[in-house]
């Protein structure tokens, strides 16, 4: 599935879900529907040869619909040779997306993705992060992440958790993180520059709409409209403004995933990729998860705005276990 270049609110959710689902995303009508919730359906016969792409926002790269988060075996530094193998698998599979961050593993996520770039860079569109506030701090930081990542230059250096309107203050201050990413940018270290945020969907939209980032990494997952909602209130501004948005929290780490609730990854991934977003990144665990993750994208078919209320109907009476992480980590 395509979707449009330099989207509008209107017509990006319009073409892929339908007016009831734009209605929807908008806060309009209810999170639940009557509808029963939709059946997982195991990718076994993926239908296309190769994963789909979409455009994130105006960067010009098409990115494949799942990508690799940093996280999960790749930041536990025991477990060095498994995130290479599986980082490797990940990019023979078509992958060409890959985030990560400075904490994740202390380095040890990096060092890891670092080891597979040396061979393997010009395949992916690669992401990092700072989560220093300051000037200072945040150039310390890309100078320390280049080095861990044996490259030169960052597709993409994302502000890491943006929570507050404090933290926005300071981040756009003479002082603050931003004036690191528009020096870093224009001295070729960085190509774009984007935001990140998993805590308040109103913090974030504020800081869209007063800087034009080039790509937004969102929480959304069928339990998001439950409360605060990233979905309602973040990812709306994101479309309307034609940015990247690359969704995370997919599964809630395997918290959303429950037998009376969203049952498998599958429907996790199918409700993540039915919105308006680039791609969903995931954290992988090994080599057989990112496969069946992989199986699925290719496989991709979008629910009807009916099915994605049934899904947020039934994690209402979990939503705030799967919605840990807005609570801080």
């Amino acid at each position: 599935m395509t979707i449009p270049k330099d989207p509008t609110r209107r017509k990006f959710v319009g073409s892929l879900l339908g007016s009831a689902a734009l209605a929807a995303l908008l806060g309009r009508l209810p999170a639940a529907a009557a509808s029963p919730a939709p059946e997982a359906e195991p990718p076994a016969h993926p239908a296309n040869d190769r994963m789909p792409t979409r455009p994130l926002g105006r960067t010009g790269h098409q990115v494949t619909i799942f990508s690799m988060g940093g996280q999960a075996t790749i930041e536990d530094p025991s477990k060095f040779d498994e995130s290479v193998a599986i980082l490797h698998r990940a990019l023979d599979l078509g992958v060409n997306y890959v985030d990560t961050a400075p904490v994740y593993g202390n380095g040890a996520s990096e060092r890891a993705i670092g080891d597979v770039m040396r061979s393997r860079r010009q395949e992916v569109f690669l992401a990092s992060k700072t989560h220093d506030r300051s000037y200072d701090g945040s150039m310390r930081l890309l100078e320390a992440s280049l080095k861990r990542l044996n490259t030169d230059r960052l597709d993409l250096w994302q502000l890491h958790n943006v929570k507050t309107e404090a933290d926005l203050g300071f981040i756009f201050s003479r002082e603050g993180a931003l004036r690191a990413m528009e020096r870093a940018r224009d001295e070729g270290m960085v190509r774009f520059v984007g935001i990140t945020g998993h805590e308040d969907p109103h913090v974030i939209r504020s800081a869209l709409e007063r800087h034009p980032f080039d790509t937004a990494l969102l929480a959304v997952n069928a339990a998001d409209r439950h409360d605060a909602s990233f979905i309602d209130h973040a990812l709306p501004t994101a479309v309307e403004q034609g940015i990247g948005v690359i969704g995370m929290k997919i599964p809630g780490r395997g918290k959303l995933l429950r037998p009376d609730g969203v049952r498998t990854m599958e429907q996790a991934m199918r409700y993540g990729l039915t919105l308006p977003i680039s791609t969903a990144i995931v954290g992988i665990s090994t080599v057989e998860q990112l496969e069946e993750n992989v199986a699925i994208a290719m496989a991709f078919r979008p629910y009807t705005p009916d099915e994605m209320a049934a899904l947020e109907a039934l994690t209402r009476p979990y939503h705030a276990e799967a919605l840990w992480y807005r609570h801080g980590y």
